[in-house]
């Protein structure tokens, strides 16, 4: 597929922005194995190659199993995932899918027994901003 625009050359200000957002995301508490874990999932739901590959590869740079990373996108059928992670991928799911989900209350509340507020804010933040990026390859069909 011919990419359509080079937005790094475009925008490149406001790339650094959302650059700048994930670098401040990995200083914070939820650690990079779940932004990258969540980042990947919300790549899944959006079907964007650039960033599934990416993820995938910081995935497994970082030691995560070949296993869990094919298993991800049916994650709730898998036993390979932590109660925590799990909250995190609900979340992860009905935050991309706001508009049919409208981040239900169960969703959240299923938060609350392994993140703190901080936690789920930038959780939240996370998956927003993988959602920008996907939205941003795919149109410029990166």
């Amino acid at each position: 597929m011919m990419s359509r625009y080079d937005y790094a050359t475009l925008s490149p200000e406001v790339l650094q922005g959302l650059y700048a957002a994930h670098a401040a995301l990995l200083r914070g508490p939820l650690g990079r194995p779940l932004i990258d874990l969540v980042y990947l999932r919300v790549s899944q739901i959006h079907g964007c190659p650039f960033c599934l590959e990416m993820h995938s590869k910081s995935l497994r740079d970082d030691g995560e199993t070949t296993q869990r990373i094919d298993a991800l996108a049916g994650w709730r059928a898998s036993a390979a995932y932590t109660p925590r992670e799990r909250a995190a991928l609900e979340w992860a799911e009905a935050v991309t899918d706001i508009a049919h989900t409208h981040a239900p209350d169960s969703s959240y509340a299923a938060l609350a027994e392994h993140f703190s507020e901080r936690e789920v804010s930038d959780l939240t933040m996370a998956i927003a901003l993988m959602g920008a990026l996907n939205r941003v390859a795919i149109a410029a069909r990166r």
